[in-house]
């Protein structure tokens, strides 16, 4: 099973990526940045398993890239705290 089958499987994953990024030091600004590229990749490579997944990649491709950079922001704000929701 791959780890994008799985929404809280993904948000766990991607959660721990930006502890281990925080904890090396690397900028908030940097981690968006990322965040934003692994946007970018899932909304051209890959094929939403769902309709809350075909939702979020319809929302990426109409965003501009202010807004894409914006979501990327709220997406690691999300899993940075998961006791939040």
């Amino acid at each position: 099973m791959s780890v994008l089958s799985n929404f809280d499987q993904w948000k766990e994953f991607l959660g721990e990526r930006v502890e281990q990024a925080v904890e090396t030091g690397m900028s908030n600004e940097k981690i968006s940045s990322v965040a934003y590229r692994v946007g970018e990749y899932l909304a051209e490579k890959v094929d939403p398993k769902n309709e809350q997944e075909r939702l979020l990649q319809q929302m990426w491709n109409v965003a501009s890239d202010e807004d894409k950079h914006a979501m990327a922001r709220v997406m690691v704000n999300l899993v940075a705290h998961p006791d939040n929701h």
